[in-house]
């Protein structure tokens, strides 16, 4: 894996496939530049992917204290690194890094987000603090795994599946970034979505849910999409949380392939 510094000097590891205009993908909670491998196999034949570890998960560092503006650097130093100019998709909590990244003005020419996990309505600010609170306390305890088990039960994963990746090899890596799990819950805010500061959000934008996905978060990403200047919506018919690569990599390659026109033509 390629390294940069970002800004604080934390190390950042990043991987590269492909040619042709960039596009970095932001990995969601426990995820890291593996996890993203697929989808950039799939991306490769049209672009120069980046695919990274988020600060305190795989390869890269971790300097402390943690601060949203940190991981909005990380994500630059990458934008840099390609030329100072990249189109990015964000899954999940990478999905928010990225909205808030070109809010702060991030130079992003085109941006796509999967679901991430804003819980607008009162109702869905009472669960987010409540979920919050819990994940504090497991974390301040040193109960890394319970904190593991509490993302993957609020995210949909079935106990008795969580009972299975306890036993599989993963669960002492998922365990490993157990703390950036406050990272991402940072990201969220008090998990409404922050319609005044994404106001400034200035790339075309598109907002994807699963046709599968629970009722609140595909009526989630519809106000986020409403919330942004220049965003559309799509619905991927039978996809849930756990997108599948093959299914995203053509809306994503026709979306981001609006850049190849103008960039061969500048």
């Amino acid at each position: 894996m390629d390294k940069i510094l970002s800004r604080d000097g934390t190390v950042i590891a990043y991987r590269r496939r492909g040619e042709g205009p960039p596009v970095i993908l932001v990995g969601g909670a426990l995820g890291t530049a593996a996890t993203e491998a697929p989808l950039a196999r799939l991306l490769a034949p049209h672009f120069h992917v980046v695919a990274y570890d988020r600060r305190g998960r795989g390869s890269s560092g971790d300097s402390g204290p943690y601060a949203v503006e940190r991981e909005i650097e990380d994500l630059a130093a990458l934008v840099t690194a390609v030329g100072g100019r990249a189109s990015v998709f964000g899954t999940g909590a990478g999905g928010a890094l990225a909205l808030e990244a070109q809010a702060a003005g991030l130079p992003v020419d085109l941006l796509a987000v999967y679901e991430p996990p804003y819980t607008p309505g009162a109702s869905g600010l009472q669960y987010k603090a409540c979920c919050t609170s819990r994940l504090c306390r497991l974390l301040s305890t040193g109960d890394r795994a319970g904190a593991v088990e509490l993302f993957l039960s609020v995210t949909g994963v079935p106990v008795d599946m969580i009972a299975r990746m306890r036993r599989a090899p993963l669960w002492s890596d998922l365990v490993a970034m157990a703390h950036t799990l406050a990272y991402d819950d940072a990201l969220l805010g008090n998990g409404a979505i922050p319609a005044a500061r994404f106001a400034s959000v200035t790339a075309r934008a598109l907002v994807i849910c699963g046709g599968s996905s629970p009722t609140r978060a595909r009526l989630s990403t519809r106000a986020l999409a409403d919330a942004l200047p220049r965003a559309r919506h799509r619905t991927l018919t039978g996809q849930t949380r756990d997108l599948a690569p093959q299914a995203v990599a053509p809306v994503l390659t026709k979306f981001f392939a609006r850049n190849v026109p103008l960039r061969q033509a500048s």
